[in-house]
């Protein structure tokens, strides 16, 4: 009896791997898939590879860069924020040596950058409209984009968005949770709806950004 039950567990495990890794395996702009991940598997000795949907996802980096305060050396002012792109996380200067850590998602290969811009605007839930030389990269991938799309739950952009100097890039929230901790963007940096709104509440325009 012990040998049937313990192959039945073996056979739902196993049912229920290939179940979860039928998961669709790309999300772009909001289409849901599911995220690669590997785990060790006790019972064979070896990594193995599953997907997960993207609200697991979402769950697990929820808890791994879980926003905080924490001792923080640098020579920037309080308001400041700094941009740590291999790390994965922004931080928010604050007074007596500490800042508030937020995970972030960088630009993907080719699309990273560093440097020092200011906040020039903030906005609440932004509109999108993607530089031409985005639609035409995405265009031969077989994505269509749209010229323009309002602020709302779907919009890539986010619940925020910091605009940095006279650039394209932005500090901005996403619909794609899962993608923080990651490079995937085109060079914005991308944070949780929630982090994005709390740090939008803290920095102020003018604000130094430096990213690393």
């Amino acid at each position: 009896m012990n040998g049937i039950e313990t192959a039945m567990r073996k056979t739902m495990r196993i049912f229920g791997l290939m179940m979860m890794a039928m998961v669709a395996s790309a999300l772009t702009l909001g289409q849901a898939s599911a995220v690669t991940e590997r785990y060790f598997d006790p019972t064979t000795r070896s990594w193995q590879t599953y997907k997960i949907t993207p609200e697991a996802a979402g769950k697990i980096v929820r808890e791994k860069y879980k926003r905080t305060t924490v001792r923080y050396r640098t020579s920037e002012k309080p308001g400041s924020v700094i941009v740590d792109t291999d790390d994965r996380y922004l931080y928010f200067v604050l007074p007596g040596g500490k800042a508030v850590r937020y995970g972030i998602g960088v630009g993907r290969e080719g699309f990273g950058w560093s440097g020092k811009e200011k906040v020039t605007r903030k906005a609440k839930w932004p509109s999108w409209t993607p530089p031409q030389e985005m639609i035409v990269r995405e265009r031969k991938k077989g994505r269509n984009l749209p010229r323009f799309m309002p602020g709302g739950p779907k919009n890539p952009m986010g619940a925020r968005a910091l605009y940095l100097g006279s650039t394209e890039y932005r500090i901005h929230g996403t619909n794609e949770d899962w993608s923080i901790g990651r490079a995937v963007s085109s060079g914005c940096i991308r944070m949780l709806n929630e982090d994005v709104e709390d740090l939008y509440n803290r920095v102020a325009v003018g604000a130094r950004v430096t990213v690393l």
